[in-house]
């Protein structure tokens, strides 16, 4: 349907549209007018993708001059393909009713491991091997040794790309990676730089947040993006921020890169003296060495001062970097060799650093700089190996650059093994708006959108900027889809918490237990049960075997456990769906922060109910996160019990959240934690879960919980079809263009502000 937001034609590419799909467009397209950024939370399962693509693309296309590109920050591989396909519906849609194409052209954007067509080098299937095998390829000293010496191998897709593909313009149309994949064989040309290359020239790009956010990866593929572009940050509760481990495995495998960087010098200087001195020419006269298009090094995010500066003279030579580095590395090592915790501040360790090395901050803030130049000029192809003095490097250059925002700690003990001697150095950023400051100020809009954003004011304090709008929307429903409860107590009238001090009570632990046996008794098909960490899920399991529990849950439904092993997870995940499948049912125990709680969807019978057993605080002894609680409180004003309460409930709220996915979905949200039904705690979760968590539903037993739940199963399992919602939850082309109507939502949109 053709739609009239705020004076605006807009393209949708659906017969009907939800009343909350047309105010969020709204809010959009009022921040598109304000060049400015805003805040919206939407509820998930209500068309969110299609809203923002919708409103951003018909923005392109009537306003040019003021919007020329939308730049989608996803997570996932699934998500970000999900937009594309999203996308290629709305440009079908376009071109029905223009009658003729829409000259836009979106693509995905992925690693080398994704996109990568080169037999000889993807067969390596880990992404840093691939990553290094193509470096090997296509570094630019690589292709000039190549055009001297035939033996030397290279990437035939690279070159004919680079011969004839830098020219040739990207058809319009939307790519997924399996599109740029075909379109690259067809032609002979490499998907990954026919992408990159294409990145400047398209109208929609869609990526991981990382191509943004990591500066690493920023400098590199987006920064010839122009002002005038739209950044979304799709599910963006999961933006952070830059940190760096240091343990004794590191750098003693940075030591021996050192060592093979002086044989490599030591090579040069018989056979190509003239190398170096160019390079130390280079660094005399000021002149930085680009790195160039199919490089992978880069550096840290450095303030302009410091790219405007030019490197200090004891670093310049080879030998003098090489020699820095090497009394760098014995400083760290030294440094590790702790029995108790250490919390140190940059200024510390710089102190520290000028007593006991003898080495000045001026030129440990371009040691980064300095490593990628000696790389390049030394013509090392396999950056793989020198991972770990890249991450000295990094380290190096983070902690002289920034007196504010980052902390230093040194841990005597791994968190897995608090028993076993293994000293890590931390470098951790307290300040999140370090990392996305640069995105505000290059682009002129920035949106921050999920369905678990909740309480909205806290986002532009830790993230230190001023939106023009946030707005959190509600969602329209024709029938009671979503069932929130609040189980304060057992049977037995024990109260359940995963706090502290009950967490290990024996009366607790059982009353959890039975809580799932009578909700599995019950539910059909697929249940999640979110824990609070894994220390806690193995400990809850442990107990439940020995009392029997597991066994009376099994003769309900299959029970698979997520892990810290990825495989392993994944293996469970799938045999979870599968007897969801087939049937059998099924109770798939997680973890909040966990895998499963970030990426996984549990849509219809994959997910009728979810438990979220205890409210996932942070561990507060943590001492990074007291750092970081520290310096929010001094920064920002914003109080410990504040953050943490917010964190803890967004966390909540994005592990129930899994269960619905659309307006035909329907799911039981089960809070087991006598603190949740607290006024603070129930305030904190996203108003689209809060209007359907009724006073008579926040103090529930288990018993009670039950009874609750059956009939309104009953209800759910009632045949109900699309034309059921008409009237209620959806807006009809007619409906919409009535001046009643739209005064209507545009009132709603305002009240909901």
């Amino acid at each position: 349907m053709l739609l009239d937001v705020d004076g605006m034609q807009v393209y949708f590419p659906y017969d009907f549209i939800y009343p909350e799909q047309y105010s969020y467009m709204l809010d959009l397209k009022r921040t598109l007018d304000a060049k400015g950024h805003c805040i919206l939370e939407m509820p998930s399962g209500t068309g969110k993708t299609i809203s923002l693509l919708a409103l951003i693309v018909s923005y392109l296309l009537a306003y040019p001059q003021n919007l020329t590109k939308l730049i989608y920050c996803s997570r996932t591989i699934p998500e970000i393909e999900k937009v594309i396909e999203e996308l290629r519906k709305l440009l079908a849609y376009i071109e029905k009713e223009n009658g003729e194409p829409c000259n836009i052209t979106g693509l995905a954007l992925s690693s080398r491991k994704h996109l990568c067509i080169n037999p000889e080098v993807n067969k390596a299937r880990d992404g840093k091997l691939i990553d290094g095998g193509c470096h090997a390829l296509t570094a630019s000293y690589v292709r000039s040794r190549a055009q001297r010496d035939d033996t030397i191998p290279q990437c035939d897709f690279f070159e004919k790309f680079d011969l004839h593909g830098r020219e040739f313009p990207l058809p319009a149309g939307c790519y997924n990676l399996d599109d740029l994949r075909e379109f690259g064989n067809q032609k002979g040309w490499c998907p990954y730089f026919l992408a990159r290359h294409a990145v400047v020239q398209a109208n929609v790009v869609v990526y991981s947040y990382h191509y943004l956010l990591d500066p690493k990866i920023s400098e590199i593929v987006s920064k010839e993006m122009k002002r005038e572009a739209c950044v979304i940050f799709d599910e963006a509760h999961n933006i952070d921020s830059m940190s760096i481990n240091i343990n004794r495995k590191i750098l003693d495998k940075a030591k021996t890169c050192v060592t093979n960087l002086n044989e490599h010098v030591q090579r040069i200087k018989v056979s190509d003296s003239n190398r170096l001195q160019e390079e130390y020419n280079r660094l005399v006269a000021g002149l930085r060495q680009a790195a160039s298009q199919q490089e992978i090094i880069a550096n840290p995010i450095l303030p302009k001062d410091l790219l405007e500066e030019n490197v200090p003279g004891n670093i310049r030579t080879a030998d003098f970097f090489i020699s820095f580095m090497r009394r760098l590395i014995d400083f760290l090592k030294m440094r590790l060799t702790v029995t108790h915790a250490v919390q140190e501040s940059p200024a510390g360790i710089l102190k520290d650093l000028k007593n006991r090395a003898f080495i000045d901050r001026k030129p440990l803030r371009f040691c980064s700089e300095r490593l990628s130049s000696i790389i390049r000029s030394l013509e090392l192809t396999d950056i793989s190996d020198l991972s770990p003095l890249i991450a000295v490097a990094h380290f190096a250059t983070l902690v002289s650059t920034y007196m504010q925002g980052f902390v230093v700690i040194i841990e005597p003990f791994e968190d897995k093994a608090p028993n076993i001697p293994n000293p890590i150095m931390y470098l951790r950023c307290l300040d999140s708006s370090i990392a996305i400051k640069p995105v505000f100020t290059k682009f002129q809009s920035v949106v921050i959108t999920s369905g678990t954003l909740s309480p909205l004011d806290m986002y532009p304090k830790i993230l230190d900027f001023h939106p023009v709008i946030q707005n959190s929307f509600t969602m329209t429903l024709a029938r009671p889809c979503i069932l929130p409860m609040i189980v304060t107590k057992g049977n037995d009238q024990v109260a359940i918490s995963s706090k502290f001090e009950s967490r290990d009570d024996p009366a607790v632990v059982r009353n959890y237990g039975k809580l799932l046996v009578e909700m599995a008794r019950s539910v059909p098909d697929g249940m999640v049960c979110f824990f609070t960490s894994y220390l806690y899920l193995e400990n809850v399991v442990a107990t439940w075997y020995d009392h029997g529990i597991i066994s009376d849950l099994q003769r309900h439904k299959l029970v698979f456990i997520e892990t810290q092993d990825d495989a392993e997870t994944s293996l469970a995940l799938v045999n979870y769906m599968k007897a969801c499948d087939r049937g059998r049912g099924a109770i798939l125990l997680a973890v909040a922060r966990g895998k499963v709680s970030e990426g996984i969807d549990f849509d219809h019978h994959y997910g009728r109910c979810v438990i979220m057993m205890g409210i996932p605080f942070m561990y507060t002894q943590s001492r990074i996160l007291k750092a970081r609680l520290e310096y929010l409180r001094d920064q920002f004003n914003i109080r410990e019990s504040d953050f943490l309460t917010f964190d803890a409930m967004r966390h909540a709220a994005q592990c129930v959240g899994r269960v619905m996915r659309g307006k035909t979905d329907y799911g039981i949200m089960l809070f087991a934690d006598k603190r949740f039904a607290r006024a603070d705690k129930r305030n904190k979760l996203p108003r689209w879960i809060q209007e359907h968590l009724v006073d008579s539903k926040c103090n529930l037993s288990t018993e009670e919980a039950v009874q609750v739940t059956r009939p309104w199963l009953r209800q759910m399992a009632q045949p109900f079809t699309r034309d059921d919602q008409l009237g209620v939850s959806l807006l009809t082309l007619e409906q919409l263009n009535s001046a009643e109507n739209i005064e209507k939502v545009q009132k709603r949109a305002q009240q909901s502000f």
